[in-house]
């Protein structure tokens, strides 16, 4: 039997993670998962990518916004941008409308990252970002391009038996994470049914860099790995795939060990 996990949401793009026991699922993603994003002084987004220290900021939810963490400074809490301004974000090509949090936010966060940027805030996701992919259309957060990335137990451990150091499942930044399954078998799956809770996988995710990103340090242990070793045999047309990226049919609340039905290619 397929089951959930673990669950995981990302409150700021490219900062630590949250493992949540429990997940409301929203047209556009996880309810909280990447809302807010970090932008340079052109507005365009950061990430681990170039700079990998973003991964040591924690970040917990509360109900009026969030609250940054970092071992160099005070917490700093942010509410969310009550009518604040509105700035001008590139997520990759989408240009996107987002709220500015203010210059204290953005004084926190540059002296971490070492450059000037600014916290932005999606307040409307529901049309702040259409999506449109192999005739779905879909909305979308500051996620890379699809609202939720579906991983595998098996396939990780399949994975690690090929490293000389095994990576934990946090290096491939999924929200959703099934166990049960036989390894690379979720590459055939086309609907996942989680209680009324409906997914659809679109399209694999292609993985960059940022796998070989310590989540916890922010550094880079073993250069080139997992990246190197999951190239080797999961090189295919777009990129080294790992995890599916889907889309929310029907929206709903999941939890940490739900059965997962599922229907394949």
């Amino acid at each position: 039997m397929l089951s959930i996990a673990s669950l995981h949401l990302y409150p700021v793009k490219s900062l630590r993670s949250l493992e949540p026991e429990v997940m409301d699922l929203e047209a556009w993603g996880a309810r909280g998962d990447r809302r807010w994003v970090v932008v340079d002084a052109d507005g365009i987004f950061l990430t681990q990518r170039k700079d990998p220290i973003m991964a040591t900021v924690r970040v917990l939810q509360y109900p009026n916004g969030i609250v940054l963490q970092h071992a160099t400074r005070p917490d700093l809490r942010v509410p969310f941008p009550d009518g604040g301004p509105i700035a001008d974000v590139a997520v990759w090509k989408d240009m996107i409308s987002a709220r500015d949090a203010g210059d204290e936010a953005s004084l926190w966060l540059s002296a971490i990252i070492g450059k000037s940027c600014r916290l932005t805030y999606m307040d409307a996701p529901a049309s702040a970002r259409p999506g449109h992919h192999a005739g779905h259309d879909f909305q979308v957060s500051f996620a890379d391009g699809f609202p939720l990335l579906v991983c595998t137990t098996a396939s990780l451990q399949d994975l690690n038996t090929r490293l000389k150091v095994p990576v934990p499942m946090e290096r491939f930044r999924p929200n959703i994470v099934i166990a049960g399954a036989a390894p690379w078998e979720e590459d055939s799956w086309v609907t996942l049914r989680i209680g009324d809770v409906e997914l659809r996988n679109v399209k694999p995710c292609s993985r960059c860099v940022m796998t070989t990103i310590d989540q916890a340090t922010g550094t880079i242990l073993h250069k080139g790995e997992p990246l190197r070793s999951l190239g080797a045999f999961r090189r295919q047309e777009g990129g080294i795939m790992f995890g599916q990226n889907a889309l929310v049919v029907r929206g709903g609340r999941i939890k940490l060990g739900d059965p997962v039905q599922l229907s394949k290619n």
